[in-house]
């Protein structure tokens, strides 16, 4: 006769505590989302395209979570689960969030024509099931955040959270880049474009240093790392804030006003100032996050 000495083999808890509702949720307004949109809603593009990654991906991961969490095995897992789970919760919640704008904005409309009256219910229903996800995802952050005095994971706390807040905006800013933004026309915005890379690069790391467990490891204290790190960020983002407008939006440099002759989608302008705009928000980002640093201790085993 086999006796258990470990306890039951099943974790109920991950599927009735409130973080596991909110996760069951996730699960199935994701299957829907992206089942609506496959079956009858449609996408095209590369914005459909990244909705539906989104959707997918998000599904995917939380039934993964789930998975390990109702049968112990995120136990055998080599990682930070704590870090892993709020991390993941969070990207999810921008991810979604951007992607609960996205569709409706390019798929849904309020005509039949040139598309069915079907489709079109079938969109305007995904796009509401779309809020829904990101609304749960974002559920999930309240719960598990890190409560005044409480010991929790680093990526459960507002400075863990503000990392990947961090780098989905620093993302963005890329993708403005990219976007004939002329960056390369001066060696100062050549120097703001060094900043962006400098600051995700190192962010990165730091989620994955979290997320992996593998903070106490290092030969250097990393949560005083962190800081200094910040605060260098801190710097970076002001030269860039100062930087990117004068030689984008001076009339020396560059043109105050959008220009006329731009057509929509592909002017330079237009990406100069969504990399300003984002400049700015990253930058308040970073100064928060230094202020929120000075006020946590750093638990690498969590």
């Amino acid at each position: 006769m086999m006796e258990s000495a470990g306890g039951p083999y099943l974790n109920t808890a991950a599927v009735t505590s409130p973080v596991g509702i909110v996760r069951l949720l996730q699960m199935t307004f994701g299957c829907t989302t992206f089942s609506l949109v496959a079956h009858q809603g449609g996408f095209s593009a590369a914005y459909g395209t990244f909705c539906m990654f989104v959707w997918t991906f998000c599904f995917a991961v939380t039934v993964f979570i789930i998975t390990c969490e109702f049968t112990h095995l995120h136990s055998c897992l080599s990682i930070s689960w704590g870090n892993f789970t709020a991390a993941f919760a969070m990207l999810a919640t921008l991810m979604s969030v951007t992607a609960a704008v996205i569709y409706p904005l390019y798929f849904v409309q309020l005509g039949c024509y040139p598309i069915t009256c079907e489709v079109r219910d079938f969109r305007i229903a995904a796009s509401v099931f779309a809020g829904l996800v990101f609304l749960v995802y974002g559920a999930e952050v309240f719960l598990t955040r890190a409560k005044p005095g409480q010991v929790t994971s680093y990526m459960a706390t507002v400075s863990g959270l503000l990392k990947i807040v961090q780098a989905f905006v620093a993302c963005i800013i890329f993708g403005a880049l990219v976007n004939d933004s002329q960056y390369s026309k001066y060696v100062a915005t050549q120097w703001c474009v060094a900043v962006y890379s400098f600051c995700f690069m190192v962010t990165v790391v730091v989620v994955a240093f979290s997320v992996t467990g593998k903070t106490a490891q290092l030969c250097f204290p990393f949560e005083r790392s962190v800081v200094v790190y910040t605060f260098v960020a801190v710097l970076l983002y002001v030269s860039a804030a100062v930087i990117w407008p004068v030689f984008c939006f001076d009339s020396k440099y560059g043109s105050p006003q959008r220009p006329s002759a731009c057509s929509k989608g592909k002017c330079p302008w237009d990406s100069q100032l969504v990399v300003a705009i984002f400049t700015y928000v990253n930058l308040l980002l970073y100064i928060v996050d230094l202020a929120y640093s000075q006020r946590i201790r750093f638990v690498s085993h969590i």
